[in-house]
């Protein structure tokens, strides 16, 4: 009973307790916020509706006001960066680390926004060195080598680049698909200067880092052709089906180059018409039109034509297939077609793009690297027809 007497006495104890510190707290937010300059807010207000010159400014007078303000520092350098005022930017952040009462990771981290500075401004060597000198920092460093990995891939400095990207591998992202891309880099360009055994050797490291690495099967192909061996090539294309179908439409017409220069173009035209029937959405009608209409005739390939669109109906399906039959028609049927023809290329070529999975950018090319957002191996293989 005692026990439970002092229980009933200690809990109103609390509460008043709670209560005066809830008070206490709640007056020192106050008071800090009272404390904010105008400025900050007016910028702030700005940047949401985005007026960054209006911003600007009112950051500008807050960082005049309060110049060991350090996240108000940064946050404006940040801001002249987004604006394109670099050399503000750069100045800027020259003048902070100038302040004498910065500690190690708060130097790194005005670093970093002074690299970031120069990287903008197209002063990318200045900007490696910098990022280079903060590899050590606890703070920083990991930041230093993205930024790092994302210079030396722009120069196309792909040693450096695997080198980077081992180093930033962790449990979230092991970077063994970029690692891939970066050796296929490599191996053509060994490729182009025939150096066939250096190409063979960055191939194998793909293989290593991503063993379904397409990229690395279709240039193994490209070597083993260039090396005088149809039949290796033939295998390492036909690899790709298994990795990944959808580029099947990339190594058709080289499947096929390899068994007519084997003497069998009739196996090359069979295995185009069996990916054709089993993965429609490939890209194959145009080719196997031009392979069947050589080797079996117009008519087996307008039977080629017809199958696959109407398996798959597609712009430039549709437009062999009226090509294909304009031979048989009147004078007039054959200028009607002609229209409908050049009606149908046309808008075929405005709407067949090929697309960035990630950025959803846009282009009637294909890269492996998109251009946009910097994804490797995000382009689909396969154009397709959007508005």
């Amino acid at each position: 009973m005692d026990i439970d007497l002092w229980w009933l006495l200690l809990f109103p104890a609390f509460f008043g307790l709670g209560w005066l510190a809830a008070r206490v707290d709640l007056r020192a937010v106050l008071k800090q916020a009272r404390e904010v300059p105008a400025g900050f807010y007016t910028g702030l207000d700005a940047l949401v509706d985005d007026k960054t010159d209006v911003a600007a400014r009112s950051l500008a007078e807050v960082a005049r006001a309060h110049p060991h303000a350090l996240e108000v520092q940064l946050s404006l350098g940040k801001l002249y960066r987004r604006r394109g005022e670099n050399d503000r930017a750069i100045r800027l952040h020259q003048q902070v680390l100038e302040l004498p009462d910065l500690n190690n990771e708060q130097k790194a981290q005005v670093r970093f926004e002074l690299s970031q500075d120069f990287y903008k401004a197209g002063l990318v060597d200045r900007a490696e060195e910098i990022l280079v000198q903060l590899l050590a920092s606890q703070t920083m460093g990991r930041a230093a080598r993205q930024q790092l990995l994302a210079i030396y891939q722009q120069d196309r400095d792909w040693e450096k680049a695997v080198a980077t990207a081992r180093e930033l591998r962790s449990d979230a992202h092991s970077f063994q698909h970029e690692v891939a891309q970066f050796f296929c880099e490599l191996a053509q360009g060994a490729l182009y200067q025939s150096d066939y055994d250096k190409a063979r050797g960055y191939v194998q490291e793909a293989f290593a880092a991503n063993r379904k690495c397409v990229r690395a099967s279709i240039l193994l192909g490209d070597i083993e052709v260039a090396e005088g061996k149809p039949e290796a090539a033939i295998a390492a294309w036909q690899a790709v089906e298994k990795q990944n179908y959808e580029y099947l439409a990339m190594v058709a017409e080289r499947l096929f180059d390899a068994y007519e220069a084997l003497g069998k173009p009739g196996e090359g035209i069979a295995l185009l018409r069996g990916y054709q029937r089993t993965f429609s959405q490939l890209e194959l009608t145009d080719l196997l039109y031009q392979k069947v209409a050589t080797y079996e005739g117009e008519a087996k390939a307008l039977e080629a034509v017809r199958e696959a669109v109407h398996a798959r109906p597609n712009l430039l399906g549709v437009y062999r297939l009226v090509e294909a039959q304009m031979d048989e028609l009147s004078t007039e049927g054959r200028m009607d077609a002609e229209v409908a023809r050049a009606l149908i290329m046309k808008h075929a070529q405005r709407l067949t793009i090929h697309r960035c999975k990630c950025c959803n950018f846009r282009s009637r090319a294909f890269f492996w690297h998109c251009p946009a957002c910097g994804e490797w191996e995000s382009f689909t293989p396969n154009r397709s027809e959007t508005h």
